[in-house]
């Protein structure tokens, strides 16, 4: 529920209520305003809404949306009372899915679930972004990384194979642990399907008080849809250029009057420029909601995604540069495969003890299973010969997850409390399983001529292989935060919490299976490797005006380590720095969010290898390691979002990033050097319009640009004389166009994207293994059914 915040005096009294369809259904994002004032809000996903602040006395409240006659009704205020009434919209919930409702908040006014607090993203001392779901649709949004392109920030890269998704965040790459599933941690393996989300939510900086190990550059959410009390859907077709094909199916709806359903289901078959390459995914979501009375709701939900699709290194490099060779150029083996199957399931449970206090939890699960065979990077000698070595892989992951939130707004005298408590604790385990091949030659598969074609495919044969073994891997976390944010007055806030972790790493079992024996990882530690981290919050908000929020924030997270100090005890994690400001603006009614934030992460205790061991003498071992290093990423960002006018939404970004080595060892990387992966800057700017009168009424017209800045691959550049692993793949920078154009005539709509109409040639790039090509002028159109 969304309150507009008014601070007011013990005498003041409250509007609250409820607002519904003609079939009882919840009316969320209606307008709610009290007649000539600005007092006003929007009513939540329920339906309700909350005014506080008012003085006693007679008021006429006034609902309205898009498409609907306006609804007004007289209501008394009473000093120190809510006074509550509810409103009957003569529509249908149908009638309002096809006006298509729009929110009129700003997104400095929404609040984000990644947040879990309940709080205004204007009172965040740090910066958010939300991608709904307008933005998904009118994108045609396939991937995680479709959206992620409109996050300032953050910018594309690649991994090993291109099998997975990769995506830095203020110099940082996004870890496991970074990408979450309505707010629970989700594989990236695979490929998480996008299309089907309501949403993706973005928060920058530090986010280690709320989910403990996660790297400092940002979290993503993704925010999946949920069932509705009211009988609707879509199907729809998507086709695109190399023989893509998309059918999706969504429907929902109420099974009674206090259960609802809902189940998505999309299949995916492509082909790709890169000659090859193809992919072939299944994806069902189903979900339950289970209203357990006036305060308690549970939400059941889970999918599944079944992705098979060839793995692919890219173009390689030749002499440490990349090959001018032609962009479809596959190098792996023509027979090579990643096969994923990931399944979740999670139960959300909510209860309201009150308007203000809300307990929430949580239990999720999930397993990631990895089938892959196929060569390794290709990387050739100055003339282009490169040996291709093969890796035989398959792994299963199982993740368990819990965690139990309450949050509530208190008084002190004056001073408003917006507290949140919670602790949440996770299980994984992974077992990786080792081949063995029946060829003599072994993984050795020969070599080829990454600059002579006919040398590409000259062996097809699949060797043999077997299984030998297992290393099950487990790991458990734990922790326990608290966050309030005070209201000192109406304009000056403070937010401040600390968040305690536990993480126990118990030592590898590795199984022989020719030898049937057990083994325990071989390493110095007596038993599991325990780590301990404190990460505190802190943060001022100065609001001069309701529009307008300064803030300057301070907020810490620890990242694990491995390998041991000289003594050979296990290596502490590092301790990572983050600080914080900006503003953020809304104009013209909260029309328009215009934001800027500037920040430095400072990690002061990188671990690098340790130059001398115990005894004084030189050291050899790359496993004992000190913290003698440190790094630095300063950088500024700038986003624009808004609905100036009736039918035009738009958003824009940049971003400058500066991540670099500032402390190394005399034999390590030279200082102000940038780490690899890091991209420069980022920028862009989507705009889409829809013609809502006259002959061209549907007609829906849109521009998308995306700017990524110079990058590095390959390897760090060591000090003189230690250079002889070479140096950095320069990369250089690259705008990509996309052109829609769709039309909506009643319940049926076409859209379709002609995306980089330049042809722009360029590529995202991953350490020294994977240089892939960007995708050339390519097609995409759909066509959709709404009932």
């Amino acid at each position: 529920m969304l309150n507009i915040q008014a601070y007011a005096q013990n005498q003041n009294g409250s509007l609250s209520g409820t607002v519904k369809t003609s079939d009882g259904a919840p009316a969320s994002f209606v307008t709610v305003v009290i007649k000539d004032t600005k007092k006003g809000t929007i009513t939540s996903e329920n339906g309700e809404f909350t005014i506080k602040g008012l003085k006693p006395g007679n008021y006429i409240l006034k609902i309205s949306f898009t498409g609907l006659q306006t609804q007004e009704k007289t209501v008394d205020v009473i000093a120190g009372q809510t006074t509550h009434t509810d409103f009957n919209l003569a529509e249908s919930a149908n009638r309002l899915t096809e006006i298509q409702i729009i929110s009129r908040k700003s997104a400095n006014q929404k609040t984000v679930t990644v947040g879990k607090s309940g709080i205004l993203a204007r009172d965040l001392p740090q910066s958010v972004q939300i991608l709904d779901s307008t933005v998904i649709r009118d994108q045609q949004v396939n991937r995680l990384a479709d959206v992620l392109k409109n996050v300032n920030g953050v910018a594309l890269g690649e991994n090993r194979g291109s099998v997975n998704e990769s995506f830095f965040a203020r110099g940082y790459s996004l870890g496991a642990n970074n990408v979450l599933k309505n707010g629970v941690r989700s594989s990236s393996g695979g490929v998480p399907e996008a299309s089907t989300l309501e949403s993706v939510e973005v928060l920058k900086g530090s986010a280690a008080l709320l989910y403990g190990g996660v790297t400092g550059g940002a979290v993503v959410n993704m925010v999946t849809k949920k069932p509705k009390f009211n009988y609707g859907g879509e199907v729809s077709m998507r086709v695109g250029s190399y023989d893509f094909y998309k059918p999706t199916a969504d429907i929902y709806g109420p099974i009674s009057k206090t259960i609802a359903f809902r189940v998505i289901a999309t299949k995916e078959n492509a082909n790709s420029f890169r000659d090859i390459v193809k992919s072939d995914r299944l994806y069902i979501n189903p979900s339950l909601l289970f209203k357990l009375g006036t305060k308690t709701e549970l939400l059941v939900q889970g999918d599944y995604l079944k992705s098979d699709y060839t793995p692919d290194f890219g173009l390689g490099t030749v002499g440490g540069a990349i090959p001018n060779i032609p962009r479809s150029a596959f190098l792996n083996t023509v027979w090579a495969y990643n096969n994923t199957n990931t399944a979740t399931a999670q139960a959300n449970v909510t209860h309201r003890f009150s308007d203000s206090w809300k307990l929430n939890a949580v239990v999720a699960y999930q397993s990631y299973n990895r089938d892959y065979f196929g060569a390794e990077r290709p990387v050739g000698t100055a003339t282009g010969i490169s040996p291709r070595s093969l890796t035989r892989s398959k792994s299963q992951e199982y993740t368990y997850n819990q965690q139990l939130t309450l949050t509530g707004i208190a008084n002190t005298g004056r001073i408003r409390h917006q507290i949140l408590i919670g602790g949440d604790a996770d299980q994984s385990n992974t077992t990786s399983y080792a081949f063995k091949y029946d060829t003599p030659t072994g993984a050795n598969y020969g070599n080829f001529n990454i600059l002579d074609p006919s040398t590409y495919n000259t062996r097809q044969d699949i060797p043999n292989t077997r299984i030998s073994g297992n290393t099950y891997t487990p790991v458990y976390r734990m922790g326990a935060f608290v966050q309030d944010l005070i209201s000192l007055t109406e304009k000056f806030k403070v937010l401040a919490g600390v968040r305690y972790t536990f993480q126990k790493m118990p030592r590898a079992v590795t199984y022989d299976q020719d030898n049937n024996t057990t083994t325990l990882a071989s390493n110095s530690l007596p038993g599991s490797k325990v780590e301990h981290a404190f990460s505190p919050k802190f943060g001022l908000i100065y609001q001069p005006l309701k529009s307008t929020s300064l803030y300057a924030s301070y907020a810490s997270n620890f990242t694990s380590n491995t390998g041991t100090d000289i003594y050979k005890a296990a290596l502490d994690p590092s301790i990572i720095d983050q600080y914080e400001m900006g503003i953020k603006n809304d104009f013209w009614d909260g029309k328009m969010s215009f934001n800027v934030t500037a920040y430095k992460i400072k990690n002061s205790n990188l671990a690098q290898t340790a130059l001398l061991d115990q005894f004084g003498q030189p050291n050899a071992d790359a496993t004992v390691k000190e913290f003698s290093g440190a790094t630095t990423s300063d950088g500024l960002e700038i986003d624009v979002t808004g609905k100036i006018a009736k039918g035009l939404n738009f958003l824009a970004g940049y971003s400058y990033n500066y991540y670099r080595y500032t402390k190394t060892l005399a034999s390590g990387i030279t200082e102000g050097e940038r780490v690899i992966g890091s991209t420069k800057a980022t920028a862009n700017g989507t705009l889409f319009y829809t013609f809502s009168e006259g002959i061209v009424k549907g007609l829906k017209l849109g521009a998308s640009a995306f700017v990524t800045g110079k990058r590095f691959s390959g390897f760090q550049t060591l000090k003189p004389p230690y250079a002889a692993r070479g140096l950095p793949v320069k990369v250089s920078g690259f705008t990509t166009i996309d052109l829609t154009a769709g039309y909506t005539y009643k319940k049926l709509s076409f859209l379709a994207k002609v995306s980089n109409i330049t042809d722009e040639l360029n590529y995202y790039v991953h350490e020294n293994y994977s240089v892939n090509p960007i995708p050339p002028r390519t097609f995409m159109g759909t066509v959709a059914y709404r009932f």
